[in-house]
């Protein structure tokens, strides 16, 4: 499956929760409805009594869903809520261990590889046993947590090995459903914390029925049948997930020495949590977090360790095209036109991370001066990095206009730093200019949400003091809102709302002529380019198709991508394949359009990696 089809299938796996959760709902009905019964001394002699029926209905169900929406609403601001609730601190780079650093390396070379922001990465200081986990709702929020005995016990390799485990969560969209299965089921286990609570009550007791600590154990029982369903739900969930990342580890790293020997240690040294929040976080896991001493082999959230290596051994592992020491070499260039590469590829690229994609990644993180990769993880110099990126790249009176605007609005002491910043970023190559947007985004979410905002908004503004808006301003404003949106404003949520091309036909059309008019100044090349990009969607036969290129701002552009978001995966799809056969028509790609490409994908929900094996031209 490729990335789409597995968005869809985490679609599904979500519609299927849901299925299972009202069945839940049900079961707990049933359950609280007989408790009942015996609790106002009605059972054995009455078994049905349709009111009574209707009333614990009600308020179980009433319940359930508050017990439910409550957690939904603490989890909607990201994966940072697991964390901190697992016990996890956030690594910050100038207080970093060595081993810390690089973790942190570890996670930014495998998120500059596969396209997607940085995740921000945590440590769970108390855990001593092995274990990872990756939360979030979209990769836009994602973060990653590790515990202590990870540190302590993993080499690189199988450190490496464990972090693309988790990336191919993040990518194959299982970090969404484990956040809404986690939400779902603390409405489900509401009923045993009321009996819990009910239980420590030193009620009196009733004439007829049980005492009100009676009822808190019944509470505590029917609870427990509500434990055992969501242990169910989460086992039917989570399992094959399970299998998919670990083959998935040992494609993107091309070492399955390094995810095997991982599993092997979590057959020796003990994978279980302490936090109390394990129970409803244990699907989250990389191993095993709970000791499941009854019905293991039904309610395990994670396959057999020995199955688990069986099936790693046997993943074919794809070899690259070129070596790695033509990577190093290369590293600064990049692009999308190749011989060896067909444009079809490029969708089949999305969503994954290849060996090449990785090792090119680490060489192109290498080529950064030790300070610029040390200021990227900082707040106030990652926001210096990006108000450089947005500077006139020579000095003239426009670069002497956006500088004087920008010391209005920021303090002395950061336009400074930004100068700095910015004579050392002139002598990088183009195309770490984008990877370098992501490596400052865990930095940015630091900040308060209004504070990100700001940064936006300057970023605006040293655009309307340069006088006009180029491709790579919009590029910058395009995917640094992109990344911030979540934490900006949490409550933001994509839902599909296009199902067929008829509905953003023209959207497609623009963009695609956007694609087109970057890649060639030649009118009759940019119109090829445009109408074999047009050949490649949908229903094109039945639907209008211009003969020459759209007009259009990039403001428009923006418009036709925030609709173009809220198509289906399957559309989706069908927009990126066009665009890249638009892109690779000529066989020859330039850095704006490498840049407006990946942008695009990025605005679509479809992170596209590094990919090594075109040459760059122009």
């Amino acid at each position: 499956m490729n990335f789409f089809e597995h968005q869809d299938k985490a679609h599904q796996n979500t519609q299927w929760l849901f299925g299972l959760f009202a069945l839940s709902i049900l079961v707990m009905i049933v359950a609280v409805y007989t408790a009942t019964l015996f609790f106002f001394g009605l059972a054995p002699r009455i078994w049905w009594h349709p009111q009574l029926f209707l009333v614990v209905a009600c308020l179980t169900t009433v319940g359930i869903g508050i017990g439910s929406i409550y957690k939904i609403v603490c989890l909607r601001e990201g994966g940072w809520v697991i964390a901190q609730q697992l016990g996890g601190r956030q690594i910050i780079d100038n207080m970093a261990s060595e081993r810390e650093r690089q973790l942190l390396n570890i996670v930014e070379e495998m998120a500059i590889a596969s396209g997607i922001p940085v995740p921000e990465v945590y440590i769970l200081d108390q855990e001593y046993s092995v274990n990872a986990f990756a939360a979030g709702f979209t990769i836009n929020d994602a973060v990653i947590g590790v515990t202590r005995g990870c540190l302590d016990n993993f080499d690189r390799d199988e450190l490496q090995g464990v972090i693309g485990h988790e990336f191919s969560h993040i990518l194959n969209g299982d970090m969404g459903v484990n956040l809404r299965l986690m939400g779902l089921l603390h409405g489900i286990l509401f009923i045993y914390i009321t009996g819990e609570l009910l239980l420590r009550t030193r009620g009196g007791s009733h004439d007829k029925g049980i005492p009100l600590w009676g009822l808190g154990l019944l509470l505590m029982v029917i609870g427990s049948i509500g434990l055992f369903c969501g242990r169910l739900i989460k086992a039917a969930i989570s399992r094959q997930r399970e299998f998919l990342a670990d083959a998935s580890s040992v494609q993107f790293t091309r070492n399955p020495d390094a995810i095997a020997g991982a599993l092997r240690k979590l057959q020796t040294i003990d994978s279980r949590l302490i936090s109390p929040h394990a129970e409803t976080a244990s699907h989250m896991f990389f191993g095993k977090a709970l000791n499941i001493d009854f019905f293991e082999q039904m309610l395990a959230t994670h396959p057999p360790i020995g199955e688990r290596i069986h099936r790693v051994r046997g993943v074919k592992v794809s070899v690259p095209r070129t070596s790695s020491k033509s990577h190093l070499q290369d590293a600064s260039t990049m692009g999308f036109a190749s011989t060896s590469t067909s444009k079809e590829e490029v969708v089949a690229k999305v969503g994954t991370v290849a060996p090449e994609n990785f090792t090119y990644a680490q060489a192109l993180l290498a080529k950064l001066p030790e300070t610029l990769r040390a200021k990227v993880r900082e707040q106030q110099s990652a926001m210096a990095i990006i108000f450089a990126l947005g500077l006139e790249t020579t000095k003239s009176e426009t670069q002497e206009r956006q500088i004087e605007w920008l010391r209005q609005v920021q303090t002395g002491e950061l336009v400074d730093q930004v100068l700095i910043l910015s004579s050392e970023i002139i002598k990088l190559d183009e195309s770490i200019r984008l990877p370098l947007v992501d490596l400052t985004v865990p930095a940015l979410r630091q900040m308060a949400p209004v504070e990100c905002q700001r940064v936006c908004k300057t970023i605006q503004g040293l655009t309307k003091a340069r006088g006009k808006l180029t491709l790579w301003d919009f590029v910058l404003q395009l995917i640094l809102w992109h990344r911030l949106e979540s934490h900006i404003n949490p409550a933001t949520s994509i839902s599909v709302q296009f199902n067929s091309i008829e509905e953003v036909w023209t959207d497609c059309l623009l963009v695609l002529s956007a694609l087109a008019k970057i890649g060639d100044s030649n009118l009759d090349n940019a119109i090829y380019a445009f109408r074999s990009g047009i050949y490649r969607l949908p229903g094109v036969w039945e639907l209008e198709k211009p003969d020459t290129l759209i007009v259009g701002s990039f403001a428009d552009v923006k418009k036709s991508l925030e609709r173009l978001r809220l198509a289906s995966n399957k559309i989706k799809q069908a927009i990126v394949d066009a665009c890249a056969h638009t892109v690779l028509v000529d066989n020859k790609v330039t850095t704006q359009e490498a840049n407006l490409l990946r942008a695009i994908a990025m605005t679509l929900d479809c992170p596209l990696p590094l990919i090594t094996d075109y040459i760059m031209s122009g």
